[in-house]
């Protein structure tokens, strides 16, 4: 009975040091310190496990402290691993943004030279007036970075500013013309269309081309912006059980060497991962999208013809008017009355000339290198989008390329032991999730901030279908900086490349000596033995 009591009471102390147990915790108590924590209650020699929570029960130089130490780091590090993939995206996403940013503002500065250039000639028409053609174009470039302009409203209203100073302009100096006049003028614009086809032409391909480029811009802003915020989204506390013994419960049994298997890793990363695997379908809607618009760029009338063409527009809209001037302000005076005189004049109408000694806008191509430029900028784009379709259900794939590296099939670390992983491995998405055997998920609560970005995804397809059909979009959230200052993208210093510390394994860290006596088995059924006497006794 003495001998009974002793060994019960060498059962209970049974989280101490293994009686005869000479397999030392040297390896990994240089391993502990080496992650920063401090060697106080790690253990000297193994113990038993049967208080570990997340690694398997059984010898083991891990005590609950440490287990509860080691599941946060695996956290803290693939939490880091996920943001580092999400920067390098995003740093991809705007160094698109900026490259096309930098083109098209060239090509609009350009265009504004060319204005200059051709409209000079005029004389006072375009010296008295730089400020309204230089307004145009300083509306143009806002719109382009997302001010809420109605580009529709703005183009008329370009054209009938410059109609009233036009009309001023050539009427006789001694004539005063009232606002209510020139506003009268104004409003002719659309019933005898003074400025021939140049108004409507412009505005078509004008509207469209910048339409379609806001629209891109902003899809590449938002999709950055997804990528931020879902790679800040914390693992459950499932998925950091699960990590844990993937990554760190070799090291507790004395297999630090051992690299998780392949397979056993992905079904980790796949139910940690489930809810931004969901974002798969929209993001591949998106970017299918994006690469639809970036082809539109270059179909007729392409991107830079249509920007080239502008000054030619305007300039042929101006000389139209000049030439038929004498006809236009004979109807004006039907219409507004003869200034300076009460009741209406009745002078006779002629036609309007239809032929204008300016080049036409049709007639006005960019330069040969532009169009290679606009050629090579849409193959960059489309390339570079393709190769992001696949990023939320490529991304467990590319951690476990990290985690599991150099894994054999069958001399890996499978969750237990030294050996074969053999269950399968699930698909992508949370739904998938139902069966896996390495995280337990509730597939009936999905993460609400990745459902957000879902929707954010949707929007702003959306937006871009609507722009491809010349439909102007509204950006509520837009910013004015395309920079992308505010709007979630990599910018300078926060798009660093430099890896952070992976999970460590040892190439030299061999297996710690020795084996301890299987006491675990004997010491439950002896502990059961109090209760059973008195059943017996019945």
């Amino acid at each position: 009975m003495r001998a009974l009591v002793l060994l019960l009471s060498l059962c209970t102390g049974a989280v101490g040091p293994v009686r005869g147990a000479d397999r030392s915790c040297s390896d990994l108590r240089q391993f502990y310190t080496g992650k920063g924590f401090t060697l106080a209650g790690v253990p000297q020699n193994e113990i038993s496990g049967e208080h570990l929570r997340m690694c398997p029960q059984g010898p083991t130089c891990c005590t609950s402290a440490m287990e509860d130490s080691l599941a946060g780091l695996s956290a803290r590090e693939t939490e880091a691993l996920i943001r580092e993939a999400g920067r390098s995206l995003q740093a991809s996403f705007h160094a698109l943004q900026r490259s096309f940013d930098t083109y098209f503002t060239e090509l609009h500065s350009h265009s504004e030279r060319s204005l200059q250039e051709k409209l000079a000639p005029l004389g006072p028409l375009y010296s008295q007036n730089t400020r309204l053609f230089g307004d145009l174009y300083s509306e143009l470039k806002q719109y382009y970075r997302g001010s809420a302009l109605n580009l529709d409203e703005t183009l008329s209203e370009f054209w009938s500013r410059l109609l009233e100073r036009t009309f001023k302009s050539s009427s006789p100096p001694d004539v005063i013309l009232s606002e209510d006049y020139l506003e009268c003028v104004a409003k002719q614009q659309e019933t005898l269309r003074p400025f021939g086809d140049a108004p409507r032409d412009m505005k078509t391909k004008v509207v469209r081309a910048f339409v379609t480029a806001r629209s891109f811009v902003q899809g590449l802003i938002i999709s950055g912006d997804v990528v931020r915020k879902v790679s800040q989204v914390s693992l459950s506390p499932e998925c950091v059980k699960a990590l844990m013994k993937l990554v760190y419960c070799p090291h507790c049994r004395g297999l630090a060497s051992l690299a998780p298997c392949s397979n056993y890793c992905s079904n980790v990363m796949k139910g940690c991962l489930a809810n931004q695997a969901d974002l798969n379908s929209e993001w591949q809607n998106l970017i299918d999208t994006m690469i639809q618009v970036a082809s539109s760029f270059s179909t007729e009338p392409s991107l830079d013809v249509v920007l080239s063409s502008l000054p030619s527009q305007i300039s042929d809209g101006v000389n139209y008017l000049k030439n038929n001037m004498d006809a236009f302000t004979a109807k004006v005076h039907q219409t507004c009355g003869t200034p300076g005189e009460s009741g209406t004049g009745t002078p006779s109408v002629q036609e309007p000339r239809r032929k204008s000694s300016s080049l036409t806008a049709s007639e006005s191509k960019p330069s040969p290198t532009a169009g290679i430029r606009l050629e090579m900028q849409v193959s960059v784009l489309t390339t570079k989008l393709r190769e992001m379709r696949q990023y939320w259900i490529e991304l467990p794939v590319a951690l476990c390329g990290k985690v599991a590296e150099g894994a054999s099939p069958d001399k890996c670390w499978n969750g237990m032991s030294k050996g074969r992983y053999l269950p399968e491995v699930m698909g992508d998405g949370l739904a998938s999730q139902i069966n896996n055997p390495e995280v337990e998920l509730d597939i009936t609560k999905p993460d609400m901030t990745i459902r957000q970005q879902i929707m954010q995804l949707k929007i702003m397809s959306n937006r871009l279908k609507n722009a491809l059909e010349g439909n102007d979009v509204d950006f509520q959230d837009a910013s004015d900086d395309i920079s992308g200052s505010g709007s979630g993208m990599c910018i300078s210093g926060m798009c660093t490349r430099s890896r952070p510390g992976l999970f460590a394994y040892p190439p030299d860290n061999n297996r710690v000596r020795g084996t301890a006596p299987p006491l675990s088995r004997l010491c439950s059924i002896l502990l059961l033995f109090p209760l059973a006497v008195p059943l017996l006794q019945r």
